[in-house]
């Protein structure tokens, strides 16, 4: 499959006016579908991954938007792309999605030739690479999500905590180099010198400990027991089991009593007695 011809520049992508800016502003989605180089055997290296129309419409903005406002830091020019984003209409976002589109067809013929030419070797290196880089992006989304939840911070030890006090003024030029001078110092305290460090990074503990079971707890009555600790869950099912077992005890013991039972005596219409 060959890939798509790119999208053309100018008419082609012009939007509708956007009351963004001004009355009389004009949104264009200038950026083209990149030409994939192909893969000589020189050339090992995977294809890069294509925009999405997001992506795609902040890389064409992003020149616009800084020389309207060369003051502004990065961050918060992109913060004004996405809020540009938002205002779009369906039709207007319309040229950066075909442009996306267009970028991922292209991709994935890219991606199958340059797969095509690698050694059996190396294609198992580029796929336990692609899932080292899919595990990372995995952590780095995990770790966002118990920051927005506010999962508490663990505990520090003596040595982080000497570490942070002293760390401005630590001999070297490095991060390595102040580290390597502060292990260093560490080493030359004395135990009583110690001490007070050994106590904060205790007391830090019982914060851990009072703020994990807090956010822990929290974290069962929204429904989120996958975020809990593994000796959290682990507790929980001995709990639960522990639970059911003394139920199960207790529900045996109850069909105990009632089979043995003695049987009731009553009298027929006969003057009989009956046994049930």
């Amino acid at each position: 499959m060959a890939p798509f011809s790119l999208m053309s520049v100018g008419a082609n992508l012009l939007v509708k006016s956007l009351s963004l800016f001004s009355s009389a502003s004009v949104v264009r989605c200038s950026c083209v579908a990149p030409v994939i180089k192909s893969f000589s055997t020189a050339t090992r290296g995977p294809p890069k991954r294509p925009l999405t129309a997001y992506m795609t419409y902040v890389k064409d903005m992003q020149p616009t938007v800084s020389k309207q406002n060369p003051g502004l830091k990065n961050v918060d020019i992109i913060r004004k792309i996405a809020q540009q984003w938002k205002m779009l209409t369906t039709e207007q976002k319309q040229p950066f999605q075909v442009a996306s589109l267009e970028a991922k067809e292209q991709y994935k013929f890219a991606l199958e030739k340059f797969k095509a030419q690698l050694t059996p070797a190396e294609s198992a290196a580029f796929v336990e690479e692609r899932r080292q880089k899919v595990a990372k992006r995995k952590a780095i989304r995990k770790k966002k999500e118990l920051t927005n939840l506010g999962k508490p911070k663990r505990p520090r030890s003596s040595f982080n905590i000497f570490m942070a006090e002293h760390f401005v003024e630590a001999k070297g030029t490095t991060t390595q180099a102040k580290m390597t001078s502060l292990r260093d110092d560490w080493n030359r305290l004395s135990d009583t010198q110690k001490q007070m460090y050994i106590q904060l990074a205790e007391d830090d503990k019982v914060r851990y400990k009072n703020e994990i079971k807090s956010w822990e707890e929290h974290m069962m009555e929204i429904g989120r027991e996958d975020l809990l600790r593994r000796k959290t869950k682990s507790a929980l099912k001995a709990k639960a089991k522990a639970v059911a077992t003394k139920n199960r005890k207790k529900k045996s013991k109850v069909t105990v009593i009632k089979a043995k039972a003695p049987e009731k005596k009553k009298k027929d219409d006969s003057g009989k007695a009956v046994y049930f």
